[in-house]
């Protein structure tokens, strides 16, 4: 049984992230230990911000009346609730990769070494090498979760959320990262596309978005909101049900504005979606000028149609000739088209 990807999967529709599944899974294994009446419960996870936690933060956070730096530490409610739960119940927190050669997974007493194995782990003999590789693990988690913005970003994104990592487990995370490598390149592309007509915007700072049609999925999803970074080419993409106002306001919040920052300018053809008071309303609000153009002139929208041109047809050629899974590959689709930047 894997609490964590039944959770995961149970809450996708409500946008929940990865993180939060993981904190559900722990207290649905505890719940069920207290219905068992089991004397004493072993937790196994691959999360090194679960085990962390349970190592030793959760009793700081209880301490400090769960805040950090005066915020509350971020899912505030779900770690007040296992910490009720931990002082009824003893729990033996052990951490165990998630990545084992695919020869076990089949064999069912392979398996179950490894679990006997990681049984006889006690907290107190957690050794440094694993300790540091545990900063790593946490700082990869940080940095991945906080949209790549840098050293001193990650630690204040990890910070806030009553993660305590290290300016060295960061930037040695960074420096094998090869996300940040794309980024840090991008960063330093010269805006040629049409004469320089990007030249007086820095890295993020403009954007052409669009969205592109594709079979619907289980979950409903059959839209992807496409936004192109005006000086490089950069891709983000967020899938969604319907290309509703709201809908462009979530992607551009969740993809541009919490990895990138404001905007100053962000370029779309003129459809309801994107063309409204509620989206208008938004982008006023926070000083970004919206400019409209003629729905596929490619001179007004050159590098997302681009984009979207590219990321139709890779998406395809994983799926066997067809959008077979689309929503699954969408994210390693999108890195793909980072890595070589083809749409500047």
């Amino acid at each position: 049984m894997e609490p964590t990807r039944q959770v995961a999967q149970a809450t996708e529709r409500e946008g929940a992230s990865i993180q939060l599944a993981e904190l559900k899974a722990v207290q649905l294994a505890l719940d069920i230990a207290e219905r068992e009446k089991w004397p004493k419960l072993y937790l196994y996870t691959d999360s090194w911000m679960v085990a962390s936690a349970l190592w030793g933060w959760m009793e700081k956070w209880k301490k400090a009346n769960w805040q950090r730096t005066g915020k509350p530490i971020w899912a505030v409610d779900e770690w007040k609730d296992i910490a009720t739960w931990v002082e009824k119940l003893p729990v033996k927190v052990c951490h165990v990769d998630a990545h084992v050669p695919k020869s076990w997974a089949n064999e069912e007493h392979q398996n179950n070494e490894q679990v006997d194995q990681a049984a006889k782990i006690e907290v107190s003999k957690i050794d440094l090498d694993w300790q540091h590789k545990g900063d790593l693990f946490l700082a990869q988690w940080a940095q991945d979760a906080s949209g790549h913005q840098g050293r001193d970003a990650t630690y204040k994104w990890a910070r806030d959320r009553g993660v305590d990592l290290t300016m060295d487990s960061i930037s040695q995370v960074i420096h094998d990262c090869e996300t940040c490598a794309a980024i840090k390149q991008a960063k330093w592309v010269k805006p040629l596309w049409y004469g320089g007509r990007w030249s007086k915007y820095k890295y993020g700072e403009a954007w052409q978005i669009d969205y592109i049609t594709l079979p619907q999925t289980r979950q409903g999803k059959r839209y992807v909101l496409t936004m192109a970074e005006a000086t490089t080419g950069w891709l983000e993409t967020y899938p969604v049900p319907h290309t509703i106002a709201r809908n462009t306001i979530l992607g551009l919040e969740k993809q541009i504005l919490w990895r990138h920052g404001t905007s100053e300018r962000i370029e779309s053809y003129n459809g309801t979606h994107f063309k409204n008071s509620l989206v208008n309303t938004w982008a006023r609000e926070r000083g970004i000028e919206w400019v409209y153009h003629i729905p596929y002139h490619a001179p007004g929208a050159g590098k997302v149609e681009r984009c979207n041109g590219l990321l139709k047809t890779t998406l395809k050629a994983l799926g066997g000739g067809t959008f077979k899974n689309w929503e699954i590959n969408l994210a390693k689709v999108t890195w793909l088209v980072n890595t070589n930047l083809p749409c500047k």
